[in-house]
């Protein structure tokens, strides 16, 4: 059995092989990039679950307006060799609409273009930044934190919490604890005989929004009220 804690593991077990089970943790839209065929009837070797984080990245974009009311201009930090980003993106792009914000999109495919990716988001007057999840920005996370920091721009990460702990600003994503322990029970399911196939994909049941309030103070950013409310963690 494999297990795939990101997506670029999840492709290169799917093109490693068609008969070994693999269990995916954080691969997000597997039925839009054709990993499985459903998530009832997933079909094939791949099951496990999703974070659908199209949607989430939606939810991603109102939350950073809400912290940051003024901004009238989000950069989007994506990477081209991610195969979710594309799916991301037009989520993102509509929900920007809804919010009469305006994206700058800013494609970055290793860390040697973080510098100049950031100096593009001030050339352009960008009012805040979501970082979309993936490996590389997540290995450079303290220094996407300190590029943020010397340009000013409050920032949103998805994936994990560690962007914030290193410290960004914010951070709203499923679970990974909740999402790792009901993996687990998949394990023990196919271990026992079950088909791969024929497990349903799980879809996300808890999200958590932490910010960084150390952060926000540097940034002299008043986060309102009313999201600190919402918020499962706040880092001070």
């Amino acid at each position: 059995m494999i297990v795939a804690a990101n997506p670029a593991a999840t492709f290169a077990a799917k093109r490693s092989t068609e008969s070994i089970p693999i269990v995916m943790v954080n691969t997000p839209d597997p039925v839009q990039l054709g990993l499985v065929v459903s998530l009832g009837r997933p079909g094939g070797n791949v099951t496990g679950t999703t974070t659908l984080s199209a949607d989430v990245s939606i939810k991603q974009l109102e939350l950073l307006k809400e912290a940051v009311p003024r901004a009238v201009r989000i950069a989007v930090l994506w990477n081209p060799s991610n195969p979710w980003h594309p799916i991301a993106l037009k989520g993102v792009e509509a929900a920007a609409r809804s919010l009469a914000v305006q994206l700058q999109l800013v494609a970055v495919r290793g860390p040697e273009e973080l510098n100049a990716a950031f100096a593009a988001m001030t050339r352009e007057r960008a009012g805040a930044v979501l970082v979309l999840a993936d490996p590389m920005t997540f290995y450079y996370r303290s220094r996407l934190a300190d590029l943020a920091a010397k340009r000013r721009l409050p920032a949103m990460y998805s994936g994990s919490r560690g962007y914030v702990e290193a410290g960004g600003l914010m951070h709203y994503w499923a679970n990974q604890a909740d999402l790792y322990r009901r993996v687990g029970s998949y394990v023990d399911r196919i271990l026992k005989g079950a088909k791969p196939g024929d497990l349903p994909i799980e879809q996300p049941t808890k999200y958590e929004l932490v910010i960084n309030l150390k952060t926000a103070k540097a940034l002299r950013l008043t986060i309102p009220p009313s999201l600190l409310q919402r918020a499962d963690q706040v880092i001070e």
